[in-house]
């Protein structure tokens, strides 16, 4: 009960069956508040908290990290919504 709580949480959000407009974003939080995302339309972190802005400042300095996670986007979101997609469809 009294103690701090920090998570990630990596999404892929769509609604084409194309995944045409799929986005992968992936939110870091610390006691229920967000306060970093990166969103791969954008293509880079955006800061809502004091804090977090500075984390994301550091994080687009990295092209790397920027690279690694626009490609999650074909890597983890494409590939796993195939994948659900069509288990889904096979028992429609």
């Amino acid at each position: 009960a009294d103690g701090y709580y920090e998570y990630t949480m990596a999404e892929c959000v769509y609604s084409t069956s194309d995944y045409s407009d799929m986005v992968y974003l992936q939110s870091y939080s610390f006691n229920k508040v967000v306060y970093e995302q990166y969103n791969s339309t954008v293509g880079k972190f955006v800061g809502f908290t004091e804090v977090g802005v500075k984390y994301a400042e550091n994080f687009n300095k990295d092209q790397a990290i920027l690279q690694q996670l626009k490609a999650e986007v074909d890597t983890f979101c494409r590939h796993n919504a195939q994948i659900l997609d069509s288990a889904v469809r096979d028992k429609a």
